[in-house]
């Protein structure tokens, strides 16, 4: 496996907030480029103030902070004042790619409006992500992954068995599959910048990627399609695509199909099933779903899921056990492949996610603790090109903080 990075000597500035963004700029860092994370003052970005859920008592830091931040160098910028416009001018000019999630509006006036920006640098790749897009009338209303990505899409309210009311979804997943689509906006605009020299402004929005995941439903309700109707676990639309519970209170999906239904019979125990003209074809499956249902959860309710893991496996039976996230972190298949990597630098945190991109033969830069708030202010100013009496200066008028102010933000 070659260690030779990918995305060595690409630099990127990231300044953006929560988890889209910068897990955006996570992933690139995962393949070698230079990351420069920029806050606010005070308390950073508002993601540091959010507590891990669930909290951990053996791992005091906020594990979801470094999922999001790692492998960055961090800096506090004021950029409300007139003097971080320089510090911000000699980053842009740095960078080849800017990430950022200020609404429209808000980010011209902190100077990171893509006209300005790519004003200093023509050839940057600017990347934005926005709740509800650019235009129309939602365009300016702010936007979570819970509302933008998962309620306004129609994922929620498809995510659910009938009679049931809407949940809360899992927090932050819609924002993790943005990031992979802001990733994929910029490695197309790095493409297209290799073969015409152009930078590129390029983004999506949590609305946009919340109706791609639920793809399949509105585009058939775009084609006048029948209506989708929640699933009904007692009587599914297909009783061989439904989770089921064993007798020692586990619960697994069954994912089979028609051709697939001798080897699920011979599992069970039951190959006369294959005589019963009720269950003939997949028609006759969805005639007869509740009789069906009501024979499987009898059967699957008689033994324990070893038993029904080594029979469903024999006879190729597709099927999952639905796993906790407490299961999922012990499951051996995450770190067989890489999901679960180790994490450097943090006490009590030994371990964290990776990145779902990846090039077969191409070793990941190996994952290190997000920086601390303003960490390497000091060291990027100098590498942009601020003597010492320049970064006292930008301190005094309040571009940076102080050495004092700084450490008290730690």
């Amino acid at each position: 496996m070659t260690t030779e990075s990918v995305f060595t000597g690409l630099k990127v500035l990231d300044a953006s907030t929560f988890i889209a963004g910068p897990a955006a700029a996570t992933v690139l860092s995962d393949f070698g480029a230079d990351v420069i994370k920029i806050e606010p003052p005070g308390k950073g970005d508002p993601q540091r103030g959010l507590s891990s859920v669930p909290p951990s008592p053996r791992a005091q830091a906020n594990y979801s902070w470094h999922l999001a931040n790692r492998n960055k160098r961090g800096m506090v910028i004021d950029l409300k004042t007139p003097a971080a416009t320089k510090i911000l001018k000699r980053l842009v000019e740095w960078a080849d790619v800017v990430i950022t999630n200020f609404p429209h509006g808000t980010r011209e006036k902190l100077h990171l409006g893509y006209d300005e920006v790519a004003g200093w640098n023509p050839r940057v790749v600017y990347a934005d992500i926005t709740g509800f897009g650019d235009t129309g009338p939602d365009a300016g209303q702010p936007g979570f992954d819970q509302t933008a990505y998962w309620a306004r899409s129609g994922l929620l309210a498809s995510t659910r068995d009938a009679g049931a009311p809407p949940t809360a979804p899992v927090w932050g997943s819609g924002d993790y599959m943005s990031a992979i689509g802001i990733y994929a906006a910029i490695v197309t605009a790095l493409y297209r910048r290799e073969r015409t020299g152009q930078g590129a402004s390029v983004g999506t929005s949590l609305l946009a990627e919340g109706v791609w995941a639920t793809g399949t439903l509105v585009a058939g309700a775009l084609a006048d399609g029948t209506p989708f109707e929640l699933h009904d676990r007692k009587a599914p639309a297909n009783p061989l695509i439904n989770p089921y519970r064993t007798a020692d209170g586990e619960w697994f999906m069954l994912v089979t199909s028609a051709p697939h239904w001798p080897g699920l019979t011979r599992a069970i125990g039951h190959p006369e099933l294959l005589e019963d003209p009720r269950f003939a074809d997949i028609e006759g499956f969805v005639k007869n779903s509740t009789a069906l249902t009501e024979l499987l959860d009898a059967e699957f309710r008689s033994r324990p899921f070893a038993h029904w893991k080594d029979a469903l496996t024999r006879e190729r039976v597709t099927y999952s056990l639905i796993q906790t996230p407490e299961e999922t972190a012990r499951d051996p298949q995450l770190r067989a492949n890489d999901i679960v990597v180790p994490l450097e630098g943090v006490s009590g945190l030994e371990y964290t996610i990776n990145s779902p991109v990846n090039l077969r033969g191409v070793a990941k830069v190996p994952a290190k603790r997000a920086p601390d708030l303003g960490e390497h202010n000091d060291e990027v100013l100098a590498e942009l090109g601020f003597g010492p009496a320049e970064i006292a200066e930008l301190r005094a008028e309040g571009a940076i903080p102080g050495p004092a102010e700084a450490e008290r933000a730690q």
